[in-house]
């Protein structure tokens, strides 16, 4: 396996410049796949470029 980049929930409401709640229920509806560790939350980088691809798919 290799390294993959893990994201927190932080990072990637940056990215995706939305809010906490709105990137739990992202997680929540399984629309952005995520790991926990622990009691930490982590999107891997693969399901970040994923999701975003798969809405830029579902807006053309």
């Amino acid at each position: 396996m290799r390294d993959e980049k893990l994201s927190t929930v932080a990072d990637v409401m940056a990215r995706l410049k939305l809010g906490r709640s709105t990137v739990y229920d992202l997680i929540r509806s399984r629309r952005l796949p995520s790991i926990t560790i622990g009691r930490c939350r982590r999107i891997p980088a693969r399901a970040l470029r994923d999701y975003i691809s798969n809405e830029l798919e579902a807006a053309a």
